[in-house]
């Protein structure tokens, strides 16, 4: 990365993205790829690419294009994904466990170690074979394990008090689904998911279109 590099939100955004086209191309055995060539797959100008790499230090050599497997580990440990993370998911309801699921069949590299709820019904239950636990046990979990990040399943009256005990912990990050943003340090990184928020750009987009086609 170019020293005191500025990064914008909008290039990272664009990296897993990049990241997972790579990942298609080293499955078909591709060893390189051009700038045009990679912006016909993935949909962003040949420009916008060299762009947000250049960000970066660029990894392109002029008449060669980009090492398919050299620019996807750089992406890698750009995004930190270069290593494994642990995590936990507060609220075992439909949405922790489909989350659960997600993670452990996918294996992305971020693994959950454990799975909390308040209520009774479901503790003790079992998801991949991870015991949900109670939730008042959450903090000293998160501490004895070395926990790196937190999701948080809950409702919105709830999430900023997980937060602020995952915070107590010492989580790194949180991955946020409830619908309300959190105030934490600043040394917490929060992601939030906010999922109505997207149901409602995509009614934007469909009504555009209609509009386009009258």
């Amino acid at each position: 990365m170019k020293k005191d590099a500025k990064i914008s939100n909008a290039v990272i955004k664009r990296l897993p993205r990049y990241r997972r086209y790579l990942k298609e191309l080293q499955k078909k055995g591709v060893d390189k790829i051009s700038s045009n060539e990679f912006s016909s797959l993935i949909g962003y100008t040949a420009s916008q690419i060299r762009q947000d790499l250049n960000n970066f230090g660029g990894f392109g050599q002029q008449g060669y294009g980009y090492n398919v497997d050299g620019l996807y580990n750089e992406i890698s440990a750009i995004l930190g994904l270069d290593r494994e993370y642990k995590m936990i998911i507060a609220g075992a309801g439909n949405l922790g466990q489909a989350i659960a699921n997600h993670t452990h069949y996918y294996k992305t590299g971020f693994v959950v170690c454990g799975i909390f709820d308040v209520n009774p019904r479901l503790i003790g239950l079992k998801i991949n074979d991870i015991e949900v636990m109670d939730y008042e046990n959450i903090e000293s979990y998160v501490k004895q394990n070395q926990v790196n990040i937190g999701i948080i399943c809950t409702t919105k009256d709830n999430a900023q008090e997980v937060a602020d005990k995952l915070c107590h912990a010492g989580i790194q990050g949180i991955w946020n689904f409830a619908p309300v943003d959190l105030s934490v340090p600043a040394h917490v990184a929060v992601e939030n998911v906010h999922l109505s928020d997207s149901l409602q750009s995509l009614a934007y987009h469909m009504n555009q279109q209609a509009d386009l086609e009258k």
